[in-house]
Parts: C-alpha cells; structure tokens; sequence
C-alpha cells in the first residue's frame, strides 16, 4: 500500500481521500467505516498529523469487496478471514442473519421500543442501507406480514411496528436532507395504505445519493399530482404501492405529468409487477419492483440526463 505524504493538501493531489469522499463513493457512511476499523481491523486508513483519516484507492476496491460479502449475507466478523483467504466459500453457518431478524421480531411481538431502537441501532452501526434492507428488514417483514394474517394482536404489531419505522427512516432522513440542498426525489403513496413500509426502505436508499428526499405517505389523489410537482420542481418522481391499482386512471394522469414536468417517474413496489403488462408501453415510467432495484433505477434517470439536480 502506497505511504502517506507528511502534507495533507499533497495527499489529496496525489489520490487520498478524506471519509466523506469515501463514504460519497462507496455507500457507507463514516460512521460506519470508523465501526469498521476499530472494531475489525477491516480498513485501516492512512493518519495525517492531526489524526485526520485518507484512503487511497485501494481502502476503496476493499471495501467494495467488504460490500459484496455482506450482500451475500455474511456477518461483518467473518469478512476479514473471507478477504485473507480469498475465497468464495460462504462460511457453514445456516443463516448469519436469523439472529438479528429474531431479536427484532421478539422486540415488535413485546411492542418494546427501547430493545428494537438499541438493536436497529447497532446493526446501522455495522451494516451500509442496502445490505440491511437486503438481509434483514426486507425478510423481515415479509415473515411479519406472513405471521400477521389472521392473527390476535396482528393490528397492534403492525401499528407499533410501522409508526416506529418511519419514525426511525423520517429521521436518517431528516438528517440527510439537512446536508444536501437542490431538487429532491419525491416519493408518493399511491395505494389506500396509510403507510407503506415498501416506501420508506425506498426513501431510506434514496437517501444514499446527494439529493434529498421528500415522502407523502398519505394517498394523493392523482388529480392533485400536478400540484406538488409544481410546487416542488422535483428531480424524480417514485410512486408506489403493494396494492393492485386503477390503471386506467394512472394512464390518464401520468403521460400528461411526465410530459409537462419533464422529469422521470417510476413506479415501485407490487403494483408495479402486478400492472407490469399493462403499464409497460406508458411513456415516461420506470418500474421497478424491489426497492433495492431503486439506487439502480434513479442512477439511469441520472445517466439519462433526465433528472435535475
């Protein structure tokens, strides 16, 4: 690994980067990599004088590859001896992240908010958005969803769980907006739903770009779409719902909001495979279904000069 020039301002004319550079380019924020290095050994940055962290090129291809085993599922305390070996051999273990789903699922089914936030809070800690989104709230709620039908008590789960959920993301991306100005990505709920959670993991990986996010979770009339998009001037537009839609009145409003504003939309979420066939030839709309195909799908609109920042 290349040494680090004594002059700060030399190291960055030479390639080092400071933590926000990295976190902007990699997806993981500082908090996360310092997590990462102290209590892994995982990075080890280069140290100016003032104690002031820069990677090189390098740290950043490690950590892509850091990346790339949490998105196959394994725990941040086995990556290092997976790096070292460098092999593809999952470790033996049945699933690395039951235990964490498990923790969250006994704290919803307490309606004990302390142990959720204590629990959420340390795998942020450790884990970048989409790798959390991918491995433990993504399956975790379909196995809510599944253990809610039915069920004494499902109503009072799914209000503890959802009122504390977008609490927690309204948060993350409160913060995040605070730190990045320009048009936002506009996110709407078009099903019956008062809150969809599908809508706010799509905002929470939203909120890994420089943009920032605005959520209406509370159905918006179609008719009155034209009226945030006026006033709001945003640089994407994603609806969605889990719900099967009026296509036909979708087919009215959008072309004529996608036309007039000039600016990408996309819809997401099941309705977006439900309605796949019937809304694939609307021009102007992206769908999408997973929210992890969101980042991907907002990164096009950008490649396509179709999107304003």
């Amino acid at each position: 690994m290349h040494s680090l020039p004594e002059d700060y301002h030399q190291a960055l004319n030479e390639g080092w980067l400071p933590i926000r550079d990295v976190a902007r380019e990699t997806g993981v924020n500082p908090v996360t990599l310092r997590a990462w290095e102290r209590r892994y050994g995982l990075i080890v940055p280069g140290r100016t004088e003032k104690g002031h962290r820069l990677y090189n090129a390098e740290h950043v291809q490690k950590i892509q590859a850091i990346l790339k085993w949490l998105n196959r599922g394994v725990a941040v305390s086995q990556v290092g001896n997976l790096l070292e070996r460098r092999t593809a051999q999952l470790p033996a273990e049945e699933n690395l992240w039951d235990d964490q789903r498990q923790r969250l699922l006994q704290a919803i089914s307490g309606l004990n908010e302390r142990h959720l936030d204590d629990h959420f809070n340390a795998c942020m800690t450790l884990y970048p958005p989409q790798a959390l989104c991918e491995q433990l709230l993504l399956p975790m709620q379909a196995q809510l969803e599944q253990r809610w039908q039915g069920q004494f008590g499902s109503t009072i789960e799914q209000v503890f769980w959802y009122s504390w959920l977008r609490s927690k993301l309204g948060t993350r991306i409160y913060h995040h907006n605070r730190q990045h100005g320009g048009a936002p990505v506009l996110l709407i709920n078009l099903s019956d739903k008062a809150l969809e959670p599908g809508l706010w993991f799509c905002a929470w990986l939203a909120a890994g770009t420089e943009q920032p996010v605005q959520v209406f979770d509370w159905p918006v009339p179609p008719g009155e779409l034209s009226l945030a998009l006026d006033s709001l001037q945003p640089a994407a537009v994603l609806f969605y719902s889990s719900q099967r839609l009026d296509t036909e009145l979708l087919r009215r409003h959008l072309p004529r909001l996608a036309s007039s504003a000039g600016i990408p939309l996309l819809l997401g979420g099941p309705a977006a495979q439900i309605h796949a066939d019937e809304l694939a030839d609307l021009p102007g709309l992206q769908l999408f279904g997973s929210p992890l195909e969101l980042p991907a799908a907002l990164d096009a609109c950008r490649g396509n000069g179709s999107s304003r920042s």
